[in-house]
């Protein structure tokens, strides 16, 4: 049913009175948001004459009456908006022409679709209190009913398929209203006014369940019988796919361990830590100690995955697979009434995951679902309603009583965020290979897509394709301009070079585009200290980089510290083996002036591995074969790990490193042994003393989870000691913290800290992920700067 024209009487100050007429175009965040009702009511108590519609991305208002009325309308559009939209301009213009009749009434009007505009797309949002109320009330005719919503929450990005956003352009298009549901849409006085994915359940999407061996379509059981069914297996200790909004969700019972552990097998995750759902703050509190801006998040309407630490004897007991080697558990709220309804039946905290393999995008069509996830799952909780684009959970967490957003996704993607430096072609960043992410570009709005996991074959590449082609049909964008990272392996860089000629391509470094993200949104266009400490990114010289300290605007950088080098015995092999990483270090740590490792403290760790292993990396390593060289601060932290004992084999990018802040605790013990060393015109952090402390603390019998914690703290002053070098150098004083080693908690807190103490000004990312995810936001900052006026 699409929008059609609605007009209402209403009593207008005396037609005597001077009119005048405007047209307002109100720019942003302004469709699917409730905007078209809000104004229909806002001009009516005004006692304005005119009409409002939708148009392209942006709403139009022609309204006649009072000039002081015109001027209220005018500003309290923006100043009093209703909660889910962002204005972000309002431009007013009077009307030449004779003013509408005085009392002809206000209307909203048909929705026209107009050429290139600013679109701002509204992310999914979680169920609303109102909602909630009659979901659990059996008076209420929406009673108990999966997909009820209104226009202040429900599916949005996961369900548009055209602007301007009405019914006929989502996949609620096949669903006709009923003619209860007709009279609320139609209503300006009801809160469903206008809500495109309005439904009930006598004409809305319905619950069907499936067991694995059935057919797509196949169903014993609809609606009420569904769910129950569904709450009945997940209690009794099965695997259930659930139909979410953007995308299959993999839902367990959090508290038994060989559900979990059966999870992970299927799932070939057999370590990284799973999100669990619970029904509210209470459930929150009694398995971790949230902070009040944590519960500030949990409860806010995009409902993300809240990285929280943990309770050591939470209620109930959650399954150890959970979080292993992590302090810290990942909750979220339930966000859709579906989820509210299985909470409801099975009162007890779910794992509820994405509905993939590891590395796999996740699936949102029903046939694939089966043919991805049926030897996964012991049945399937579907629905009819299409997800048009694929959307994962966001992951959140606060760092220094702010928010930092770690996976950007469903509740914040695809709304926009502002690039400091207007970009004069559209454009579009294409990102790194880990925690994919795309941003595309148009004058000074950045929308980045939704975390895509990781680019590793057809299938991941695949799942890009389609959500940018998705994005940019939505925003009416064609990019003209692609910017990609300097590494020719990432398949992002090769999309880029494969779809666009030379001229075309900016090609931006890995930690330029790491401080770019952090600077761009907080404004800052430099020059500033940018401090990247990461895995792995190919250098501008054509080395491994990852421990950077740079001098950096958004159009150049030059680099003024390091960490020191070490090889990669094995290459991408050392990633995924932190004892190889060690061994790197203990026989190839880049020679900078400092007293060698002895030999006898090598052997008290070289002699704990396997022999064959070890002859085998050293002769790589004095060979120079297959081991490439990388100052790298990820790597550090899982050489220390090895070193440690916490890790030798890592399942996925950043365990080691996980389970040594784990190790560290909050203990505050004073720093290892650290020097830095002369590198040209800058410096270079000598690691071997950091090493030789923490090989001998082990032979002395220090506690592991002291040499951590001390380690934590090295790292902290080096930084500190790196970033002073670096302002005597060049006098710049605002420091840029970006780079995946900053999703370490205790560095993400420590490091500002230390850094504000020397006088300095620190930013870290906070609304773009610090980790690869925030880098495609960094190179579309630096190609909309380099081409400037091109």
């Amino acid at each position: 049913m699409s929008a059609h024209s609605l007009a209402t009487e209403h009593t207008s100050p005396a037609t005597t009175t001077a009119r005048s007429a405007r047209r307002i175009t109100v720019h942003g965040t302004v469709q699917g948001v409730g905007f078209r009702p809000f104004v229909y009511r806002l001009a009516t108590s005004l006692g304005l004459d005119g009409w409002v519609r939708n148009a392209g991305g942006h709403v139009v208002v022609e309204a006649a009456g009072a000039p002081t009325a015109l001027d209220l309308l005018t500003q309290r559009l923006r100043t009093d908006a209703p909660p889910l939209a962002v204005v972000t301009r309002v431009n007013s213009i009077e009307l030449s022409g004779p003013p509408v009749p005085g009392g002809s009434g206000f209307a909203v009007n048909e929705s026209r679709p107009t050429g290139r505009t600013e679109r701002d797309l509204p992310p999914d949002v979680a169920t609303c209190a109102d909602c909630l109320a009659e979901l659990f009330d059996p008076a209420d005719r929406r009673f108990r009913y999966p997909f009820i919503n209104c226009t202040n929450c429900g599916p949005r990005a996961t369900i548009i398929g055209g602007l301007p956003y009405d019914r006929e352009r989502t996949t609620m298009a096949t669903f006709r209203l009923c003619t209860d549901c007709a009279a609320e849409y139609t209503d300006p006085t009801n809160r469903r006014f206008h809500a495109e994915p309005v439904a009930c359940p006598a004409c809305g999407p319905r619950l069907s369940w499936r067991e694995t061996e059935g057919l797509p379509g196949s169903s014993a059981l609809t609606g009420e019988a569904a769910l129950r069914h569904a709450a009945a297996r997940i209690a009794a200790g099965e695997i259930v796919a659930v139909k979410g909004l953007g995308g299959y969700q993999l839902i367990c019972d959090a508290t038994r361990p060989d559900t979990v552990a059966r999870l992970r097998t299927l799932k070939r995750r057999p370590a990284k830590p799973f999100a669990i759902m619970v029904p509210g703050l209470p459930a929150t509190r009694r398995l971790a100690w949230p902070t009040h801006a944590e519960e500030h998040l949990l409860t806010s309407i995009a409902r993300p995955i809240v990285l929280i630490r943990a309770r050591r004897r939470g209620r109930p007991r959650l399954a150890t697979g959970i979080h292993p080697s992590s302090n810290r558990v990942g909750i979220f709220l339930p966000y859709t009434p579906l989820h509210h309804l299985l909470l409801g039946e099975l009162d007890r905290p779910l794992v509820v995951t994405s509905g993939n393999r590891a590395e796999e995008p996740i699936a949102i069509d029903d046939t694939a679902a089966l043919r991805q996830l049926g030897d996964l799952v012991d049945g399937f909780l579907y629905h009819d309603r299409p997800i048009l684009a694929r959307y994962d959970d966001s992951v959140t967490r606060v760092v220094g009583r702010s928010e930092s957003v770690v996976r950007r996704a469903r509740g914040y993607a695809p709304a926009p965020l502002a690039v400091p430096v207007p970009a004069s072609r559209p454009l579009l960043a294409v990102g790194a290979q880990l925690k994919h992410t795309f941003a595309i570009v148009s004058g000074d709005r950045a929308v980045l897509g939704p975390h895509g996991g990781d680019l590793e074959d057809a299938d991941t590449m695949d799942a890009f394709t389609s959500t940018l082609d998705h994005l940019c049909g939505l925003l009416g964008t064609e990019p003209e301009l692609v910017a990609h990272d300097l590494h020719p392996g990432y398949l992002s860089t090769q999309y880029a070079t494969g779809h666009w000629p030379a001229g075309r391509r900016v090609a931006v470094q890995h930690h330029h585009a790491h401080v770019a993200s952090c600077a761009a949104e907080h404004g800052v266009t430099g020059p500033v200290i940018g401090v990247a400490y990461d895995g792995l990114g190919l250098g501008d010289d054509g080395t491994l980089w990852g421990g950077e300290i740079l001098l950096a605007t958004l159009t150049g950088y030059r680099r003024l510290a390091r960490f020191a080098t070490a090889p990669l015995p094995g290459g991408a092999a050392a990633i995924r083996r932190p004892a190889r990483m060690a061994l790197g270090y203990l026989f190839g740590a880049e020679p900078l002036g400092s007293q060698p490792l002895p030999a006898d403290l090598v052997r008290t760790f070289a002699d704990r591995k396997d022999p064959g292993e070890v002859q085998a990396v050293r002769r790589m390593i004095e060979r120079s074969v297959n081991s490439p060289r990388a100052s790298s601060a990820g790597r550090l932290f899982d050489a220390v790990a090895s070193l440690l004992g916490l890790r030798d084999t890592a399942t996925y990018e950043g365990e080691a490193a996980v389970a040594l802040e784990a190790m560290a605790g909050t203990d505050r013990p004073a720093e290892l042994p650290w020097r830095l060393a002369r590198w040209g015109e800058g410096w270079v952090y000598d690691v071997v003393p950091t090493l030789r402390a923490v090989l001998a603390g082990q032979v002395e019998g220090r506690p592991e989870s002291e040499l951590a914690a001390a380690f934590h703290q090295t790292i902290v002053a080096v930084t500190v000691a790196l970033c002073e070098q670096a302002v005597r150098a060049t006098g710049v004083r605002t420091v840029c913290l970006s780079g995946g080693c900053f999703q370490n908690q205790r560095l993400a807190t420590e490091v500002p800290v230390a850094l504000r103490s020397a006088g300095l000004r620190v930013l870290i990312n906070r609304r773009v992920p610090v980790n690869d995810g925030g880098i495609s936001y960094g190179q579309a900052a630096i190609a909309a700067a380099r081409t400037a006026g091109a």
